[in-house]
């Protein structure tokens, strides 16, 4: 057992370490940085490996390092705990870690300031480490707060472009808000339970007398944070922005973890989400228009990174559909899926830019597919599996998304499930659609570009294959042994068996959305330019996002900028400043005053004195 608490320590340890040598010894030796960097990832995986191979089928590991604080009302131990849900996370991040930090190494060993990219991508990977592995809600909060600190740090890490920099900050800022709902809702678990240990929660609420209006206050605070970490609407502007970092940066923290972070957190909180059936539906109805609304986004975007941004966005709407029909497994299983061919379509998307010398207009490139074969494979795979087509990873967690919306039981969704279906389905049709656009344009046709492209080294390629790999086999590989896996922690439910052939037919809908774009992209390529013009205004929508970031912009941003001018200009200048500095304008002119007084002559010293005796005894006389 001490053993394992050691290991247990250790995980998030090596990535921590490995953030300080990577930046120190990375300093004086660059070449050195990403591989301190990688083999402290590498050495996290392989304890997080060692603990989910002798992990109890009933039980988990836990390691109290120190008491954090103790109160009248609430203690708080800094405390690790390892269970089903903690492994399959953990293996996630650093499993994939790993494989983005090598390829890391060669996208950019040019960099001049490459010790402080590994530094900050080795803290993210601790900081999430430590989301995931915290036994209570503050140790969670912690790594919540670390990841969108380090997101902050990586998406602006070429600070010097200011578009860039404020890419980051507003990714900081639009977490903070989602944050602000996340911490009302760790305080109402304090003032009610007196603890925020998981297990301590899971029994103590199921048991609760509290009302249900209770449990639906405290679901929709969380719920506003995972909104912010996990882009949903209407917090999501910050993710497409945050194409801005390094492509690496895209793959490890805006595919395969940190926005996973809210959907980690409802499944961990599973037990009070399920109390709250109001606020389950009202994420489901976010959770749905955020997909929607991101996949139609995405179908006029050139910028082949932007693209894979805003798929993630509408990804990660399915998650939270899963989740807010309970099926907290299901979700879970998009997590892991989704890791795979997302990881593997960022990579690819940065080994397409580092082979066109930095071009990310797809409408600049084509033809690729004969210059990069693994890049091209690689990506057409994990396009196949985005688009929900057997036997891809993607086909088994996307239709057991679709199952549990189709079997909800919530009551707030019976006469609307239909409807959601529909519009989920269609969702689905428009991902394979978009994604198979960006394949089309991308390794299709003639080459459009200047440069000279080229495949990328082996040090991108392998982490593209093992991804590639994953993305193919891995649905059928977790499919039933995932959820049996999670029951200890989340409650699965029974999943409808099918055959082959049901499962070659649940394809059609992913079939037809890559059929269509390749009949519109390749072989009538006029044809969508054309549709471009015909519907004018909705394409103009689509193109301009909405105009969501406009409509922030007017009614929140400015505002609020006017409001700051105006505290600064007269509250802060005007009244606070005027009153410091008129309180010591009135003491320097009575100094002035005072110095006239004091010449250092005896004989005015005396006349002084004598004139003051003089009026206070006139002023007793007269009196």
């Amino acid at each position: 057992m001490e053993k394992t608490k050691i290991f247990l320590a250790l995980i998030p340890a090596f990535p921590l370490l490995g953030a300080l040598l990577a930046f120190l010894v990375g300093r004086r030796v660059k070449q050195l940085a990403g591989w301190i960097a990688t083999g402290a990832s590498a050495l996290s995986f392989l304890m997080t490996a060692l603990l989910f191979r002798s992990l109890p089928s009933d039980g988990y590991f836990e390691s109290n390092l120190f008491n954090w604080f103790s109160l009248e009302f609430l203690t708080v131990d800094f405390l690790f705990r390892f269970d089903s849900l903690t492994a399959v996370m953990g293996l996630v991040v650093t499993g994939i870690g790993t494989l983005i930090h090598l390829y890391s190494t060669a996208y950019m060993e040019e960099d001049e300031s490459v010790h402080r990219f590994f530094s900050y991508l080795n803290l993210f990977m601790f900081s999430m480490l430590l989301l995931v592995l915290g036994g209570n809600m503050l140790v969670l909060f912690v790594g919540w707060e670390g990841v969108g600190l380090c997101s902050y740090l990586l998406i602006g890490f070429w600070f010097k472009n200011i578009k860039y920099a404020s890419a980051g900050r507003k990714a900081f800022v639009v977490n903070r808000i989602g944050d602000a709902g996340f911490l009302i809702g760790v305080f109402l678990l304090i003032q009610e339970f007196g603890t925020l240990d998981f297990v301590a929660l899971s029994q103590a609420i199921p048991a609760s007398t509290a009302s249900t209006e209770f449990f639906t206050l405290i679901a929709f605070c969380l719920f506003v944070g995972a909104t912010g970490k996990s882009a949903q609407l209407p917090l999501f502007v910050w993710l497409p922005d945050a194409m801005a970092g390094p492509t690496p940066v895209s793959a490890l923290i805006h595919a395969a973890t940190m926005v996973t972070a809210g959907v980690y957190m409802l499944a961990r909180m599973n037990f009070l989400f399920v109390l709250a059936p109001l606020a389950m539906a009202t994420i489901v109805f976010i959770a749905v228009a955020t997909a929607f609304v991101a996949a139609t986004i995405a179908l006029t975007q050139n910028d082949i990174k932007k693209v894979l941004a805003y798929s993630t966005v509408s990804q990660l709407g399915f998650m939270f559909i899963a989740a807010g029909c309970g099926a907290f497994e299901v979700a879970i299983f998009h997590v892991v899926t989704h890791a795979f061919f997302k990881a593997c379509l960022f990579l690819g998307s940065g080994s397409v830019i580092h082979a066109c010398h930095h071009e990310q207009d797809m409408r600049h490139m084509g033809g690729l597919s004969k210059y990069m074969p693994i890049t091209f494979v690689t990506y057409l795979v994990s396009t196949f599996a985005i688009a929900g087509i057997y036997p891809f990873s993607g086909y088994q967690s996307k239709h057991a998304i679709l199952a549990s919306l189709k079997h909800v039981e919530n009551p707030y969704l019976h006469d609307y499930a239909g409807m959601l279906y529909g519009i989920v389905t269609f969702t689905a049709f428009l991902t394979a659609f978009y994604m198979t656009r960006s394949v089309a344009l991308t390794f299709f046709g003639q080459y459009r570009g200047h440069a000279h492209p080229h495949e990328s080294p082996l040090r991108m390629t392998i982490p593209l294959m093992v991804l590639g790999v994953l993305a193919t086999v891995g649905g059928i590989a977790l499919a039933e042994a995932l959820p049996t896996f999670l029951q200890k922690v989340i409650p699965s439910h029974p999943h409808e068996h099918e055959t082959i052939l049901q499962s070659i037919t649940g394809s059609g809908v992913g079939l037809l959305g890559m059929g269509l774009a390749f009949l519109l992209y390749l072989v009538l390529p006029r044809v969508p330019g054309k549709v471009y013009a015909a519907f004018g205004p909705l394409s103009r929508m689509l193109t301009g996002k909405y105009y969501i970031d406009e409509i922030y912009n007017f009614f929140i941003v400015r505002p609020l900028e006017l409001l700051s001018t105006l505290l600064w200009k007269v509250v802060d200048q005007g009244v606070i400043d005027g009153a410091v500095n008129g309180t010591a304008a009135v003491v320097d002119v009575t100094g002035e005053i005072v110095r006239g007084t004091q010449s250092g002559q005896i004989r005015h010293y005396a006349a002084l004195m004598f004139v003051s005796a003089t009026v206070v005894i006139l002023f007793y006389l007269v009196l």
